[in-house]
């Protein structure tokens, strides 16, 4: 009769095999993904990249106490905007837009441009580091266009509107909320 010890060791040993098996027949993570046009891009990503989402860009902002323009005109009757002060967050929100989409389009190209340097051509280190660098500095002035139309907006509301906009969104803190140099923010 096998000890206990030894029953363990052969249940360890099932086990291992099953799992390790498991792993083999999942394959990879990225099963599926090579049907897309663009393997390094969902088509959610590629739609939101077209419409000029926010994809989460501005956190740095959003959750530091600095709204962004479509979340003030979601919010425009809980924060009680002023008429001027919608028009002044509309005009925000279309500018950041105008130049979202665009640079948006241009992430799309630059990342075919590299699918098509790995899919079609003969990639070598000078093709793969001017790409990477192109798709890199239009995702950086992506983020960079999203940041500074929060800031922009911040600077339309009031100190108590950037408050509710903070409570309403549900990143309301503890600590006083105050303006610092002209700029409304919860620190």
């Amino acid at each position: 009769m096998p000890t206990t010890a030894q029953r363990l060791a052969a249940i360890a040993a099932v086990l291992i095999v099953g799992l390790t098996t498991v792993g083999i027949a999942a394959g990879s993570n990225y099963r599926g993904l090579t049907d897309r046009p663009i393997k390094a891009l969902s088509a959610d990503t590629i739609r939101d990249l077209r419409d000029g989402k926010g994809m989460s860009l501005a956190l740095a902002a959003e959750l530091n106490g600095w709204p962004g323009p479509r979340h003030v005109l979601d919010l425009a009757g809980p924060l009680a905007l002023t008429d001027q002060q919608r028009q002044r967050v509309e005009a925000e929100f279309t500018a950041m837009q105008a130049v979202a989409r665009t640079l948006g389009r241009d992430v799309i190209a630059a990342e075919a441009d590299l699918e098509a340097l790995f899919n079609r051509e003969e990639p070598d280190d000078t093709s793969i580091r001017r790409t990477v660098d192109r798709i890199a500095a239009l995702q950086g002035a992506l983020r960079y266009t999203h940041l500074r139309h929060h800031l922009a907006t911040t600077r339309i509301l009031t100190p108590e509107q950037t408050a509710r906009y903070a409570a309403l969104r549900g990143y309301e803190t503890e600590r006083p909320h105050e303006p610092r140099d002209g700029h409304h923010t919860i620190k």
